[in-house]
């Protein structure tokens, strides 16, 4: 990659974090601090790895997503938004009477969305039986799951991802969102996981750890995942919870919050003065 595809790529996650601090900010308060981890995925994914057509969300034969924390649905609206799966003026509807744009994602309401989530651990097994279901049929497409590294205190998660590589659904590409925080506080303090390199390895996955909010390793390791074989892959991604907004990201609790007038202005400021030096 040149410099010009990595600022491209930088530029699609800002522009995609103002999108969804736009939606929360029409609501007053919402899931802040784990939509902006996962914004440099989200901008790695539609901006240079997946196949999709806007205009056909629902084409066959294209790449799947299935953010199974589905709370993270801002971060996905404010991606679908940008790339105009939808008009950008329905972020202002977020999570109201009668929008499409729910608090969490639903495949039944929202253009471009692949699979409803939100109960979590769910959207693993939904995921997994997508990319499997694809297999069978001969697609050639694949299926990405960004799965939350609180959310994988669940049980299911792991029989999702135990039998995915029994299975070799190698059209399936897991990215673990290790922002480190949960609802209620560290994962560390609540349930500390271990490694997880180790433990998706000793599942059957090829994996890899990267800076989940660096473009340039993240579209490193998404290239990796077009390499073949027979093993369902794993990117860890080393995030930062609330990731491009410095002051979100030293907030105690960033996980919901609400977001004022004031804070909104001088949020998407910030992200705005971003974009223009990197298309400088």
């Amino acid at each position: 990659m040149d410099l010009r595809e990595i600022n491209d790529l930088k530029i699609l996650a800002a522009r995609i974090r103002i999108a969804a601090l736009t939606a929360i900010h029409s609501l007053g308060s919402g899931h802040v601090g784990g939509s902006l981890s996962i914004a440099d995925a989200l901008a790695v994914l539609y901006g240079r790895e997946m196949k999709y057509d806007p205009a056909d969300p629902a084409w066959p034969e294209r790449d799947k997503l299935v953010v199974s924390k589905g709370h993270a649905g801002p971060g996905v609206y404010g991606t679908l938004a940008t790339l105009g799966f939808f008009p950008y003026e329905e972020l202002l509807t977020l999570n109201k009477p009668g929008t499409h744009l729910p608090s969490h994602c639903d495949r039944n309401l929202t253009p471009g969305i692949d699979m409803t989530t939100g109960s979590l651990g769910q959207g693993t097994s939904l995921a997994v039986g997508m990319a499997l279901g694809d297999k069978l049929k001969g697609r050639t497409n694949r299926v990405f799951l960004i799965v939350g590294d609180g959310e994988s205190n669940e049980g299911q998660v792991w029989e999702a991802f135990s039998f995915a590589a029994a299975k070799k659904v190698s059209n399936l590409v897991v990215m673990l969102d290790w922002n480190k925080r949960q609802l209620d506080g560290w994962t560390k303090d609540t349930l500390p996981m271990g490694d997880y390199v180790a433990k998706f390895e000793a599942f059957g996955f090829d994996t890899v750890k990267v800076d989940g909010n660096d473009a340039e390793a993240l579209s490193a390791a998404l290239e990796h995942t077009r390499c073949g074989g027979d093993k369902p892959f794993a990117i860890v991604m080393d995030t930062v919870k609330g990731a491009g907004v410095p002051e979100v990201e030293n907030m105690d609790m960033n996980h919901s919050i609400p977001v004022s007038d004031e804070q909104f202005e001088r949020w998407t400021a910030e992200l705005k003065a971003q974009i223009a030096e990197w298309e400088a």
